[in-house]
């Protein structure tokens, strides 16, 4: 298949769709949307990655919203108060409270081709506004804005929720074509490639597609040039189930081979403990050099196709 490149009118639609429906437990109802977006892709659901929070708005004590965004309210308020004093002023004894958005991002995959960049990947949030803390802490009052949007030491209250939690439509990547332009963003930079080729040719892509087992982190900055760059990173679908290598000096021969294949069997995949040393931190750097010492004393624990990628990382060490 070729890269698909989703129109506005489609994505429009899309995030319609998924934002009108409540949250379900399995996001059975979102998988079903998910499915519709091209015939011949399944989706499934990859990984939630929860614990961030959004900064939220400001509502009254009896519930009364207030403002959606505690920043786009505070620069008002300030330009009517003349500063900060006299804002905290006109509000000390007003009981404002601060909202913040929790959030969990869903991510849903589905390949198309066999090559590792060959699939889709859908991610939505899903958010829910709750109580936060009190706008101004009259013992600890904010003297600039900064110290009014996020302050040092808040008075934190109990985190009622103040509306039903809610989907949001993040993005739909055709994976293969936003890698080749991270590629194009940082030419000098060729890590990523190199892992993708090096799973092409593993064991682990014998026995399942790239998105069994990771997904794509995508992040947009400013360079010096105030130019956007896109940047990539991985991140393990298995990383919370899996735990670090225990290392110990002496480990090798019948020892190490029987700690990479458990490494192997944890993640459910051929040669997962080589992947996690180039893309996490599961499998530390001593590890690799250690097999390379295990393949020169004539060990042979590993199918030349891992014993190549060892070799090859030692002469040239990356991480991605």
């Amino acid at each position: 298949m070729s890269i698909y490149t989703p129109d506005e009118t489609m994505l429009r639609t899309l995030t319609k769709e998924i934002e009108s429906i409540p949250p379900r437990p399995h996001n059975s109802a979102l998988l079903e949307i998910a499915n519709r977006i091209r015939p011949g892709c399944t989706f499934r659901q990859a990984l939630d990655r929860g614990g961030w929070y959004r900064s939220g708005g400001v509502i009254a004590t009896d519930g009364t919203r207030i403002a959606d965004s505690l920043e786009a309210w505070a620069k008002s308020e300030l330009e009517v108060c003349g500063d900060m004093g006299g804002l905290v002023e006109r509000h000390a004894g007003s009981g404002l409270l601060v909202t913040r958005h929790t959030g969990r991002t869903h991510y849903f995959v589905a390949p198309y081709g066999p090559a590792p960049a060959d699939f889709l990947q859908l991610e939505v949030e899903e958010l829910q506004e709750v109580l936060d803390r009190n706008l101004i802490d009259t013992d600890a009052a904010p003297e600039d804005m900064q110290e009014l949007l996020e302050p040092m030491n808040p008075g934190e209250i109990d985190a009622q929720a103040v509306g039903a939690p809610r989907y949001r439509f993040r993005r739909l990547i055709d994976v293969r074509q936003a890698l080749a332009k991270v590629s194009l963003a940082d030419g000098r930079d060729a890590a990523l490639p190199r892992l993708l080729s090096e799973w092409a040719h593993s064991s682990a892509a014998v026995r399942g597609h790239f998105c069994d087992h990771w997904v794509i982190g995508l992040r947009e900055h400013l360079d010096r040039y105030r130019n956007p760059v896109l940047s990539a990173s991985l991140v393990s679908r298995h990383a919370r189930a899996l735990k670090p290598f225990q290392w110990n000096i002496g480990l090798s021969g019948v020892e190490m081979s029987a700690q990479l294949q458990a490494s192997d069997r944890a993640a459910g995949y051929a040669s997962a403990w080589y992947f996690h040393l180039v893309a996490s931190t599961l499998t530390p750097p001593k590890i690799a050099y250690a097999v390379a010492r295990d393949l020169e004393a004539g060990f042979s624990y590993l199918p030349e196709t891992e014993a190549a990628l060892v070799k090859s990382w030692v002469a040239a060490p990356y991480s991605v």
